[in-house]
């Protein structure tokens, strides 16, 4: 069915009760630039509202870390955990929400990929597997990751129990909701890699146990946060230290996706690097094309789906929306290079490329020419 006339990318639309003005939202991208214990700055509070100013109608914000134990990933990232970084972010959500968009905190647990942590030095992991790769420079990091405690069931109670927590905070501090972050390399996406997850519990060897903490996370948030408050979950393949890595086809996406619907997830925010690449290289019967992660994930749960990479003109926007892979488009370096990407497109005007040197070298941090003059 050719839905190329009928999607407006500019139109309202909506996620559960939380309606938006269109269907673009700003991807969650860390830009390490909170107090040194996670306090939100101002210069994040002018960061985020440029990009409410510029048309985004959801903003999604960086990965912020839910406990003040093994959570944190990188130096300068901010936190959900104590009533300090309640207040930072109260004023960003008011910022975001005075300026027209709606607003969603990532909450994240980093698990052996923790390069920075104020709290502690110590770094778990479902097992006690070294992580690929080396640590990401550009977050202050250096050399090889060190090696990861296999996290205890405690632990694991105790990292459920900083998620509900985060949560709950986030829907203190104003926002409209949480997306659990289970992508990327990260704590629980370590649980559905086969190579990162040896256990022999409940926890590790099927797909359905790999899966099972990631379901306990959402059933846990979404039981103690009011319903209207969205729960989504970001989801990827790949990993910031396994950049290629795929799953095992399609039975095993189809496990994932079926799983986290039955958990009471509203929406699934797929990753990859291109979005509308088929998901994996394996052939299909007749020769069909093997779909992409996004339009797999649409067709198995029927929910609203949040699409991520190389998206990046109103090409990109209309193909993602038009060919029922995603509801909504978010938007990650296109936004860093553009805060008005959305006006841009709408008004026809040209954009300007991705610069990693400008903006993300020597550090990620912010820098001044990114939230000033807004």
């Amino acid at each position: 069915m050719n839905r190329e006339k009928r999607i407006d990318p500019f139109a309202p639309h909506s996620i559960g009760k939380l309606h938006l003005k269109n269907r673009f939202a700003l991807a969650p991208m860390t830009r390490i630039s909170a107090s040194i214990d996670g306090i939100p700055s101002e210069k994040m509070l002018q960061y985020y509202k440029s990009f409410a100013e510029g048309g985004f109608g959801l903003i999604i914000t960086e990965g912020t870390y839910i406990d003040d134990k093994y959570s944190q990933t990188y130096q300068y990232q901010p936190g959900i955990v104590f009533e300090k970084h309640i207040e930072g972010w109260k004023k960003i959500q008011e910022a975001i929400h005075e300026s027209g968009a709606k607003a969603i905190m990532q909450i994240q647990h980093s698990g052996a990929l923790s390069q920075g942590n104020y709290y502690s030095t110590k770094t778990i992991a479902p097992s006690a597997i070294k992580p690929l790769g080396k640590q990401l420079e550009f977050y202050h990091g250096k050399g090889e990751y060190q090696t990861p405690s296999e996290a205890t069931l405690s632990e694991i109670e105790q990292i459920k129990s900083a998620f509900v927590k985060a949560a709950i905070n986030a829907q203190k501090a104003g926002f409209d909701g949480v997306e659990i972050h289970g992508a990327n390399g990260y704590f629980l996406d370590q649980f559905l890699s086969s190579y990162t997850n040896l256990r022999t519990d409940q926890y590790g060897g099927s797909f359905e146990n790999r899966v099972r903490l990631l379901t306990e996370v959402i059933k846990d948030v979404r039981e103690n946060v009011k319903p209207e408050f969205i729960v989504g979950i970001r989801i990827s393949q790949g990993k910031v230290n396994d950049y290629h890595h795929k799953w095992e086809g399609i039975n095993e996406a189809e496990i994932i996706f079926n799983e986290l619907t039955g958990a009471g997830i509203d929406y699934l925010h797929i990753t990859e690097f291109n979005a509308a690449l088929p998901a994996f290289n394996q052939k299909q019967p007749d020769d069909e094309r093997v779909p992409s992660l996004a339009l797999l994930a649409k067709k198995i749960t029927g929910l609203p789906i949040l699409s991520n990479g190389s998206i990046d003109s109103i090409e990109s926007v209309n193909h993602m929306l038009n060919s029922e892979e995603s509801d909504f488009v978010t938007i990650g370096k296109a936004a860093l290079a553009n805060h008005n990407f959305p006006i841009l497109l709408k008004n026809r005007q040209e954009t300007q490329q991705f610069d990693s040197e400008k903006i993300l070298r020597p550090f990620a941090d912010l820098k001044d020419f990114e939230y000033s003059n807004n």
